[in-house]
C-alpha cells in the first residue's frame, strides 16, 4: 500500500491524487497542446492560481500582459498584497518594453494567446525566448485559441492554461481547468500544490470534458469562419465605432495572428458602440437569438458587457489600459448559421441606435 503513495503516477488509490477520466482528459489535452504532460482542476481560475502559487515566492516579480482577464488580474493582485509579489503590466505587443521589465527576480512572464476582450495577438515566439534567455517561465493562457488554432509550447512556452468550461468543454455544462506542461518536472512541482490546495476535478466533469473535445475540431473552425463574417459586417455599420477581432487587416495585432494562428483567427470578437453605455444596455437587452452570458466557447451564441462582468474588479483607469470602452460589447460565436445571427445583431443594433 505505501509504494501507492509514492508517486502522482501511480496506481489511483486516492481521487485526489489522481483518477482515470480525468488522467485519459489530462492525456488528451496534452497531446493536443503537444506537452510533456497535463494536470485537470475544478476551473480556470483554478489552474491559474495553481500555477502561479506553485511558481512564485515571496518577493519574486512577474511580468504581465497589461489587458489580461480580468481574474486573473484579481489573482495578481491578491499575489501582490499577501505575498509581496512585485507585478509590471506590460504593453506586450512591444517587446522591448517586456524585455525592459524582466528584473534579475522576474520568474514568471504570463500572456494570453488572444486576449480577453480585445483580440490583441502577440509576438509569442520572440518573447518566449526572450524569457527563456533571462530564466523566465512564460505561462500562456490559451482559452481563447485552443489547441487548434495554437500549441504555445511549439513557441517556447514552458505552461499552457485553459479553462476548459469554455471551447475545450464546448456546452457550458460543466466546469474545469487544465494546465498542459512543456516539462515533466514543472508538472510534478504543480501537481503537489493541486494536490494540497485540493482544487481537483470529478471524474463525471473529466468526462463530460472529453465529450467535448471530441467535437472540437467541428465547432472551432465553424466559430472562427462566422465570427470573420461578422467582424466584417459590424466593421461597416454606421452605430459601430470599432471592431476589435485579430482577422481584421486594419487590426493591430494581425500581423502577429496572422504569424502565430492557424486555422483561424478565433470565436470571439468584441465591438464598441458609438452610443456608448446607454447603447451598449440597449444592444444586450435586445438580442433575441444570442443569450446574454458571461462565458465563451459555446456552441449558443454568447453576449455579454466586459465592464460590468469579467472586468468588474478593475478600477476606471485599469479599464482604459485594458482598451476597455464603456459600450464595448463582447460577443462569444457560436455554431448557429452566420445569416441567423447577422439577422439578430442588426436589429440589436438598430435598438442601440436609438439611445445613441
Amino acid at each position: 500500500m505505501a509504494s501507492a503513495f509514492e508517486g502522482p503516477d501511480g496506481p489511483f488509490v486516492y481521487a485526489r491524487y489522481g483518477n482515470p477520466t480525468v488522467r485519459a482528459l489530462e492525456n488528451a489535452v496534452a497531446d493536443l497542446e503537444g506537452g510533456a504532460g497535463a494536470l485537470a482542476v475544478g476551473s480556470g481560475m483554478g489552474a491559474i492560481t495553481s500555477t502561479l502559487w506553485a511558481l512564485l515566492r515571496p518577493g519574486d516579480h512577474v511580468v504581465a500582459q497589461n489587458c489580461l482577464y480580468g481574474g486573473t488580474q484579481g489573482v495578481l493582485g491578491d499575489l501582490r498584497e499577501r505575498w509581496g509579489v512585485d507585478v509590471t503590466p506590460v504593453a506586450a505587443g512591444d517587446p522591448e518594453q517586456v524585455r525592459a521589465a524582466i528584473r534579475p527576480n522576474t520568474r514568471v512572464l504570463f500572456l494570453e494567446t488572444i486576449v480577453n476582450p480585445t483580440g490583441e495577438v502577440v509576438d509569442l515566439p520572440r518573447l518566449a525566448a526572450m524569457a527563456r534567455e533571462a530564466g523566465v517561465t512564460t505561462v500562456v493562457d490559451n482559452t481563447f485559441a485552443t489547441p487548434l488554432l495554437c500549441r504555445p509550447i511549439e513557441h517556447g512556452a514552458d505552461v499552457v492554461v485553459h479553462s476548459a468550461t469554455k471551447y475545450l468543454g464546448g456546452h457550458s455544462d460543466v466546469i474545469g481547468g487544465l494546465m498542459v506542461f512543456a516539462d515533466a518536472a514543472t508538472r510534478l512541482a504543480v501537481q503537489e500544490r493541486t494536490a494540497e490546495f485540493g482544487a481537483v476535478l470529478d471524474p463525471f466533469a473529466a468526462w463530460l470534458i472529453v465529450r467535448g473535445l471530441q467535437t472540437l475540431g467541428v465547432r472551432v473552425p465553424r466559430q472562427c469562419a462566422s465570427a470573420q463574417v461578422l467582424a466584417e459586417r459590424l466593421a461597416g455599420h454606421s452605430a459601430v465605432a470599432a471592431v476589435h477581432y485579430p482577422g481584421l487587416p486594419d487590426h493591430p495585432g494581425h500581423g502577429d495572428a496572422r504569424r502565430l494562428l492557424s486555422g483561424g483567427f478565433g470565436g470571439v470578437l468584441s465591438f464598441e458602440l458609438a452610443g456608448g453605455l446607454r447603447a451598449g444596455r440597449a444592444f444586450v437587452g435586445a438580442v433575441r437569438l444570442a443569450s446574454l452570458a458571461p462565458s465563451l466557447g459555446d456552441v449558443k451564441t454568447l453576449v455579454m458587457h466586459p465592464a460590468s462582468t469579467s472586468h468588474r474588479q478593475l478600477s476606471a483607469e485599469r479599464l482604459a489600459q485594458a482598451g476597455i470602452a464603456e459600450g464595448l460589447i463582447r460577443v462569444s460565436v457560436g455554431i448557429e448559421d452566420v445569416e441567423d445571427l447577422w439577422a439578430d445583431i442588426e436589429q440589436a443594433l438598430k435598438a442601440a441606435e436609438r439611445h445613441h
